[in-house]
């Protein structure tokens, strides 16, 4: 049995990072993403209230986090409903654990040149 930790990647793909901090980077799409993961699939009728913008506005938040693969849609008749992707925050995950590991090998690096 191998106790071995598991492999980070080598390289943070940039683009999909970007991609994936630029949907998490407005606070109507952090209060949708809140409103789906307590309560799966809503229509934008649904999503719409309590927020201070238009359904047209919250349908374009939605295919923002659509694009970044943190939501879904599927069609009921006419109505389109909304639900969270389950596994949707993985990206953002790898690409911070990333990030605080490069931090980490740095800080270390300084640390063995101080004590030098």
């Amino acid at each position: 049995m191998s106790t071995k930790p598991p492999q980070r990647p080598s390289r943070l793909d940039l683009h999909r990072s970007a991609t994936t901090f630029a949907a998490l980077g407005d606070e109507t799409r952090l209060k949708l993403l809140t409103k789906l993961s307590r309560r799966s699939p809503q229509s934008i009728k649904e999503l719409s209230m309590d927020l201070p913008v238009t359904r047209q506005a919250v349908t374009k938040h939605l295919r923002i986090l659509e694009s970044a693969n943190f939501v879904f849609q599927e069609t009921h008749g006419r109505e389109r409903r909304f639900a969270a992707v389950p596994d949707g925050m993985d990206e953002a995950h790898t690409a911070l654990n990333f990030i605080a590991q490069q931090w980490d090998d740095a800080l270390q690096r300084l640390k063995s040149f101080a004590e030098q």
